[in-house]
């Protein structure tokens, strides 16, 4: 595997590289030949908290990943463990009938011993509740201005400008962002 590994806010030192790379590298053991994307690594400390971000390109998947803690190198190893889960669904019954028909079926290996303490069943998704309700036309400030309001995270609105329907979503660095479909 192919790194590239930065810094946002902090030095990326030749022992958290070395950590980096030995880690990830692990996950080679999943796959049956290395893959030739690059692995985008950003290493970075926001409010206090070391956070790591991966982004492992593949053929027909994108394995992304991210985790904040109090320490970088338990980062590492929260992400590492979110990406294996990540290889697992997308190894079992998440995409077993898209990589069937489409021909990646062998992206994976079927012979990866796992670890007991990683048997356990994964997340089934259930919809446990479902909202209704008219967009009204706004523009990005006034949706913002609602978020707050209402006390959440993220606003989904009809942009006045573009006739679309966007979203609007506060970051964890406490700026604002906005999802828009694209064209």
């Amino acid at each position: 595997m192919k790194f590239s590994i930065r810094g946002d806010r902090i030095e990326v030192t030749e022992a958290l590289r070395d950590y980096v790379e030995k880690k990830l590298g692990r996950l080679e053991r999943y796959f049956e030949a290395p893959p030739t994307s690059e692995v985008n690594v950003t290493l970075s400390v926001i409010r206090e908290k070391q956070s790591v971000e991966v982004t492992i390109p593949l053929t027909g998947v994108l394995l992304r990943a991210e985790e904040k803690s109090d320490d970088m190198y338990a980062s590492i190893d929260l992400v590492v463990d979110k990406l294996e889960r990540q290889i697992r669904k997308h190894k079992t019954k998440v995409n077993r009938k898209i990589r069937q028909e489409s021909g990646y079926k062998n992206l994976f290996k079927d012979d990866v011993v796992t670890p007991v303490h990683l048997l356990e069943e994964e997340d089934e998704y259930e919809v446990v509740r479902t909202k209704r309700f008219t967009l009204k036309p706004m523009d990005v400030e006034e949706a913002i201005l609602q978020m707050n309001m209402v006390g959440h995270t993220f606003f989904v609105f009809a942009n006045s400008d573009s006739s679309q329907v966007n979203v609007v979503y506060k970051r964890a660095d406490g700026k604002y962002g906005l999802i828009e479909p694209a064209q």
